[in-house]
């Protein structure tokens, strides 16, 4: 099994992915995106393509011209049928390229709040081993509509839009990759956003409610499922 990985930023890497693809001895090979040369490998070369976040908005072509280019990578991979799974940044990402529209959500939402299992999401395989009610790590302020023919898979207070599958293309508004490690490095780049608000939990906060380690089981549960 072949895994490509486009990273964004330094301080988001893969996280859980990385020890996953190692206890299955899956190949990883990684375009990171804040190189002064990108590297984009042919879509035959992987089989799977994970979609990180970062703080950018999918619109700021101007500041990241690179994500002209990654669009049109997104686009080739869809066309060639791949399994790609977008998580934050990546959801939107994988969503615009999927015709959706990606805006402003009316809530900011970062930190551990619960994600709920829409009535598609509890007959989706994928989730079969998840709770309905899941309580999950959150650092976004946009959202994205659903693609057309997409299935709205999990939903939560703060965001509507939580997870959607269309065919092999799964988008997921969460970070079910973070571990302590990538939680900790986000807080320390991100640390500005950390305002408190409803759906805004403080440092203090986030670090006394570290589940990471509960959701590490869920998450390769599931990463399993994807490369079937």
């Amino acid at each position: 099994m072949k895994i490509h990985i486009l990273q964004h930023v330094v301080f988001e890497p893969p996280g859980l992915i990385t020890g996953w693809a190692k206890l299955h001895n899956y190949s990883l090979t990684h375009t990171f995106l804040f190189d002064e040369n990108i590297y984009w490998p042919a879509v035959s070369q992987f089989d799977v393509l994970i979609i990180l976040g970062g703080p950018m908005g999918v619109d700021e072509e101007d500041c990241f011209p690179w994500l002209k280019s990654e669009k049109k990578f997104i686009q080739q991979a869809i066309a060639a049928d791949k399994i790609i799974l977008g998580l934050c940044l990546g959801a939107q990402l994988l969503a615009e390229a999927l015709g959706a529209k990606v805006y402003p959500n009316r809530e900011k939402e970062i930190g551990f709040f619960p994600v709920t299992k829409t009535s598609v999401g509890k007959t989706d395989k994928l989730f079969s081993h998840i709770p309905e009610n899941w309580e999950v790590f959150h650092w976004h302020g946009d959202t994205f509509d659903l693609p057309e023919g997409a299935s709205l898979l999990f939903t939560s207070a703060a965001c509507t839009h939580q997870s959607f599958r269309k065919g092999k293309c799964i988008g997921i508004q969460f970070h079910p990759e973070v571990d302590t490690g990538l939680m900790k490095s986000m807080i320390e780049n991100e640390r500005h956003e950390l305002v408190k608000a409803a759906y805004v939990q403080t440092e203090e906060e986030i670090m006394k409610n570290d589940i990471t380690k509960k959701n590490k089981a869920y998450f390769y549960d599931f990463l399993a499922k994807l490369v079937q």
